[in-house]
């Protein structure tokens, strides 16, 4: 007897009387989805790596990233804050740097320690050298700070101490031991000279593509659903945003400038020629966030956009959501001090009509801070709404992510049975989990009716893919008849 795994043995050529065992492998049935909640930010910070995508899925993680928040549009981890109040919980965090950034420094016997990442968090660092009370040619040295966390170290000598934390990938300083090492001398450093240079301009948020990533490039491959460049509200910077989108299957969050007009906005955006499912752009009449570490603050409405569709499944829309820690907007003043400017009828119907957001009070539901468009900036009815493109893309990088497994196997009838199981599988899950309406919401092709031998002989296979999404209920009519002579038809109604 001889076990095979499958596809090792020719069994139209046995010759030898015996058992033949081949392992076949698990037939997929579906795909598993691809994460339709995780936002992508780039941002600044008073700490962390530059140019790094770094995994965040609470302000633990972020602060231990990123240092304390600071007061900043630009900040990280205030869109990381808004965004989990919103529902999400999945992000990857990019900081960038005008390069004028520096390093916190401090001098402990005889031997500079030098802060990992550059940063004005890094001012905070204390590094104290202790001797051991038993065995005196030992010392500890503690690095601490009062959000990143402390570490400890121990050793007889500086090279020693030099060397451990060097081999520590958490660590906050490097130390830095000249070629006559200091002898150990209990004693203790603040860090000090660190600091967080300028606001990036534009260009260091859309960084540069390529070998050696920077800014919102190094969301490439990154599995983000959602997209922002935190702050930043430079028009020209749209039509890029809205091509990585596009290329990366990530739906981009935008904004205009604080206290901008629904004229300007719309003059700004068809001067920028957009006109993308790819990307929302949100009205520049920027929220007021209460903020826990830097109180009452004015900040752009993308991580309220992105932290609501990052809490909802991909078939939800913004529409009408509660948002949660808005304490006002620049239109209509602080809640605290009295709202008293709403937006009109007309307002809303300039800035829809322009393919331009906005989160306002009252909602359609009510009394409560709300996206009040729930569309992108597309001019096609067809794709302009939030679903489209969460949907679309939903799908597109569910498929793109698994069946390329199919690719180099022999073209054959049961190939093209294998590749229209999986698809309607997935699909079929889809409907299952409420994603899609029902089993009439999708069809696909894939059989010799659409891959003809032509086309096969030269290696190409094809599958046909229709899906209905939902609609969503942007005008919900109500027609009422009301009087003392209107007759009343009383019974079931139709379902």
């Amino acid at each position: 007897m001889t076990i095979y795994q499958s596809g090792q043995l020719n069994t139209n050529s046995l010759n030898v009387p015996d058992l033949y065992v081949q392992i076949l492998q698990p037939q997929t049935l579906a795909l598993n989805g691809v994460a339709t909640g995780r936002i992508g930010i780039v941002g600044t910070a008073a700490w962390g790596a530059v140019a790094t995508p770094v995994i965040v899925g609470g302000m633990g993680d972020c602060l231990s990233a990123f240092g304390p928040k600071q007061a900043m549009a630009t900040d990280i981890g205030t869109a990381v804050n808004i965004a989990l109040l919103q529902g999400a919980s999945d992000f990857r965090c990019v900081r960038v740097s005008d390069g004028t950034d520096a390093a916190a420094t401090g001098e402990l016997a005889g031997v500079t320690l030098t802060a990992i990442h550059t940063g004005s968090a890094g001012n905070a660092i204390t590094a104290t050298l202790v001797q051991d009370a038993i065995i005196t040619t030992a010392y500890t040295l503690n690095i601490s700070h009062a959000v990143l966390g402390s570490r400890t170290y121990r050793g007889a000598t500086w090279t020693a101490l030099a060397a451990a934390l060097a081999a520590d990938g958490t660590a906050l300083v490097r130390a830095t031991v000249p070629a006559t090492v200091p002898v150990l001398a209990a004693g203790s450093v603040t860090l000090a000279g660190g600091a967080d240079g300028g606001v990036p301009a534009t260009a260091a948020f859309l960084g540069t593509d390529g070998a050696s990533r920077t800014g919102m490039y190094v969301l490439r491959g990154q599995g983000c659903a959602l997209g922002l460049l935190h702050g930043i509200s430079d028009s020209t910077s749209w039509t890029t945003q809205a091509a990585f989108g596009l290329e990366e299957g990530v739906y981009m969050i935008a904004t205009g400038p604080a206290g901008d007009t629904i004229a300007n906005a719309a003059a700004q955006k068809a001067a920028a020629g957009m006109d993308s499912y790819a990307i929302k752009l949100m009205l520049g009449d920027w929220l007021w966030w209460d903020d826990d570490a830097n109180g009452d603050m004015l900040v752009p409405p993308q991580a309220f956009a992105a932290g609501i569709l990052g809490g909802l499944s991909p078939e939800q829309s913004s529409l009408n959501k509660p948002l949660s820690g808005v304490i006002g907007s620049q239109k209509a003043g602080l809640v605290s001090s009295g709202m008293a400017a709403t937006y009109s009828t007309a307002e809303l119907s300039a800035l829809f009509g322009a393919g331009i957001d906005v989160i306002c009070n009252p909602a359609p539901g009510g009394a409560y801070w709300a996206v009040r468009g729930g569309i992108n900036t597309s001019s096609d009815a067809d794709t302009a709404d939030d679903t489209y493109t969460r949907l679309t893309n939903y799908i597109a990088e569910t498929i793109n992510a698994g069946m390329g497994a199919f690719v180099g196997e022999v073209i054959s009838p049961t190939l093209f049975g294998d590749i229209r199981a999986v698809l309607l599988g997935t699909l079929s899950n889809m409907a299952g989990s409420g994603i899609l309406a029902d089993s009439t919401s999708y069809a696909v092709v894939c059989d010799s009716t659409n891959n003809p031998q032509s086309r096969t002989a030269l290696g190409y296979v094809r599958a046909d893919v229709q899906v209905r999404y939902q609609g969503i209920n942007r005008f919900f009519i109500v027609n009422l008849q009301g009087g003392a002579s209107v007759t009343v038809a009383t019974g079931t109604s139709a379902t």
